[in-house]
């Protein structure tokens, strides 16, 4: 049985190693769901409350993520998505193409390390939804106080493993029909403790934008941080919204996934995550701690995700906080699979994720992942981003400026970006520990000056070539589709009507997100003598008809579209 078992895992062909076939290419609604799947997470209920903790202003929340999450987007879609489909390939393969096996291969087992730090984070978080329903404590200390949240972990982490094994077909999939759900998860539960935050003002229910910014101003966004200090500021959210992916987006990452885009314009997807996820979510997020912390009478730092979503909620919370970090952990640890995967050229890449997902799972076990998720995020920015200025670099400016792409290659260590790397993150690491730039300030700098150096440094080191290019930057003929143009122009299918049951699934599934919208909004209009009332009501509500939506959304989604459908 174990033999047949990994002999179907072997046949799970993800183009590890070669440019992304046309047949393998996806439209445009896979990223969309994706995106929005990975970053309408469990970990928004997170840096949602942190922003209430660290005493930002109602305005500056708004603008700073508006600007953050703008940066972040065409991030995406003018610098990774171009690269990724120009190319196919992965970013580890690209790269070892640009700096040699030896760079790669640091780069590879360091990208891995953190990307199952980041999965390990999101698999905390949904751990911290599922121990409510075996009574165990909150876990807010840097190692776990109780085993059986440790049974919790290893249960979700090989949940994530598997669904990561998969590939990215089923990723997108699992994530399309999550994403909608969990965004209106967000959007209710703000709607449903609003008025409580009313109350606590003096206010009989909200009646129009003034009481909602008397709410926001006095209970959420105070301006005063938890335990005094300088509040955050404005251009310090604004940066936190860029830097918080900058490894995924400047630093190249997310090429694992681009590469199947059959446009460059897909990148442009990716706002269904900053905009959903990083903007409504965030600000959801944050309505929903303050009023847990005020329901409680603690500290929003002394809070997990799971006691905020139950709050607020109630049982489907807890639901959508497994799910949500599900959905983050599942890519993150699918990419942490690709990069061990490049300097493990004999296993297979379900072996290795396997193993990656062991050891995150490992990791998760360990609350501090969380706690001190913002500067882990600041720390894999400043390691990351360097080497995707370096591959920017070679890919765009390279060309321009009458230089060689792929000038080392046969070189088993490319020495220019070996030093450029460590410098630019040497130097940010010391402006950090010294209290002289913040954290959130540093990873688009690195990013900025490794390429400028590396491109001044490789002129002078042999980049210098009166052709200017060598050629695909694939490595492989157009008839692979590595950087053909007519890669993106796969001529689309005709969309395939819905099956009856079909049509069924997607009106039950659509019927019940409105649904709870339309109920959070008649608890939210409540007055103050009918609001308990009304929420006990659609919490339960809410527990039986998201498990009805999934079921109806599994058949809706049940039909497997055509690869090159366009959409």
């Amino acid at each position: 049985m174990s033999s047949k078992i990994s002999e179907r895992l072997d046949q799970l062909h993800e183009f590890e190693r070669e440019p992304v076939s046309r047949k393998g290419l996806q439209g445009g609604w896979r990223f969309a769901g994706m995106y929005a799947g990975e970053h309408v997470a469990a970990t928004e209920f997170v840096i949602g409350a942190l922003f209430v903790s660290w005493g930002a202003r109602t305005s500056d929340v708004l603008i700073g993520l508006l600007i953050g999450n703008l940066l972040a987007v065409l991030s995406w879609a003018l610098v990774c998505a171009p690269i990724a489909t120009s190319t196919r390939l992965t970013l580890y393969w690209y790269l070892r193409r640009i700096a040699g096996p030896g760079v790669t291969a640091i780069y590879n087992v360091l990208n891995a390390v953190l990307y199952c730090i980041l999965a390990g984070a999101m698999i905390t978080v949904s751990a911290s939804a599922v121990r409510i329903a075996f009574g165990i404590e909150a876990q807010v200390d840097w190692i776990p106080t109780d085993l059986g949240f440790v049974f919790v972990v290893l249960g979700i982490g090989a949940v994530v493993t598997a669904l990561a094994i998969w590939g990215f077909e089923k990723l997108s999939r699992f994530a399309t029909l999550c994403s909608p759900w969990l965004l209106v998860m967000f959007v209710v539960g703000a709607l449903l403790t609003l008025p409580a935050l009313a109350a606590q003002a003096g206010l009989d229910g909200i009646a129009g934008l003034g009481d909602l910014r008397t709410v926001a101003d006095g209970f959420v966004w105070t301006g005063v941080a938890e335990g005094g200090g300088e509040p955050v500021s404005l251009w310090q959210i604004a940066g936190l919204a860029w830097i918080c992916n900058i490894a995924m987006h400047l630093g190249l990452s997310d090429m694992a996934l681009l590469r199947y885009a059959r446009r460059a314009s897909y990148g442009f997807n990716s706002a269904f995550g900053m905009f959903l996820g990083h903007y409504l979510a965030w600000i959801c997020a944050g309505v929903m701690g303050a009023t847990a912390a005020h329901a409680m009478q603690i500290p929003l730092t002394n809070l997990d995700s799971g006691a905020v979503a139950l709050h607020a909620l109630g049982i489907a919370g807890a639901i959508a906080v497994v799910v949500a970090g599900w959905t983050t952990s599942n890519p993150t640890l699918y990419r942490a699979g690709l990069a061990l995967q490049a300097v493990t050229p004999d296993w297979p890449r379900w072996k290795i994720t396997l193993v990656a997902g062991i050891v995150t799972s490992a990791v998760a076990c360990f609350p501090f992942v969380f706690r001190e998720l913002l500067g882990f995020v600041a720390i894999y920015g400043i390691v990351l981003a360097p080497i995707g200025g370096i591959v920017v670099a070679e890919h765009f400016l390279f060309p321009r400026l009458g230089l060689k792409r792929f000038w080392a290659a046969g070189r088993s260590l490319n020495v220019p970006a070996v030093v450029v790397w460590a410098a630019t993150s040497g130097v940010a690491f010391l402006l950090w520990n010294r209290g002289l730039v913040n954290e959130f300030f540093l990873g688009v700098p690195a990013w900025f000056v490794s390429g400028v150096l590396y491109t001044g440094i490789a002129y002078f080191a042999g980049a210098r070539s009166e052709s200017g290019d060598a050629g695909d930057p694939s490595g492989e003929s157009s008839e692979q589709g590595a950087s053909s143009p007519r890669t993106g122009e796969s001529t689309p299918q005709a969309a395939q009507p819905l099956a009856a049951v079909q049509r069924v699934g997607a009106i039950v599934a659509v019927g019940s997100l409105v649904a709870f919208l339309l109920l959070s909004v008649w608890v939210f209009r409540s007055e103050a003598d009918a609001y308990e009332g009304r929420l006990d009501l659609v919490k339960t509500v809410l527990l039986w008809g998201s498990i009805l939506y999934f079921v109806a959304g599994s058949v809706w989604f049940g039909r497997k579209p055509p690869a090159d459908q366009a959409t």
